[in-house]
């Protein structure tokens, strides 16, 4: 468990990037981590896009003031007609699962030696209708990716790593 420990602690949320592109192999092992990621009942009621031609960079930087200047994402969507839904109070689970995927990927990310922080400030209808692949997903979350530019702007933000101590978060019962 260290080792998971140690990745979700140096993890941070990275805003600015080197010019040096994704290799491919990179993108397609972020793509393996989501699919690895567990869903309720493994229904999977997600769906990804790679964004990565100039063009749809554009397209997905006039949806969003933070893109930070990168040259890939990955955009994560929640798929309700897909998803387990609870019986009891009839609660969908497609946005819990998709934000799985999402953790998935962006901790992926780092172990990887990439630099990505979770946007989820975007327009999601102009998002949707600049990309009419993403028209019925619920979109949750963007995915800038590249190589951290070097600290102090590719690095993490000052309150990174303040964080409260477990006994105010956490009731034993």
């Amino acid at each position: 468990m260290t080792d998971f420990l140690e990745l979700a602690r140096e993890r941070y949320s990275c805003r600015a990037f080197t010019d040096q592109p994704v290799e491919g192999e990179k993108i397609d092992a972020l793509l393996e981590a989501a699919v690895a990621a567990p869903t309720a009942v493994d229904k999977q009621p997600w769906r990804a896009w790679v964004v990565q031609s100039p063009e749809a960079v554009a397209r997905l930087a006039a949806c969003t003031r933070f893109s930070f200047g990168a040259h890939t994402f990955i955009v994560v969507g929640a798929v309700a007609d897909e998803a387990w839904v609870r019986k009891y109070d009839g609660r969908n689970f497609a946005d819990v699962d998709a934000s799985i995927v999402a953790t998935h990927v962006m901790l992926a990310a780092h172990d990887l030696g990439l630099g990505t922080t979770w946007v989820g400030h975007f327009d999601a209808p102009a998002l949707a209708e600049a990309f009419p692949e993403m028209a019925g997903c619920d979109l949750i979350a963007i995915f800038p990716l590249g190589y951290p530019a070097p600290a102090p702007e590719g690095g993490p933000a000052g309150k990174h790593f303040q964080r409260r101590d477990v006994s105010d978060l956490v009731t034993r019962l």
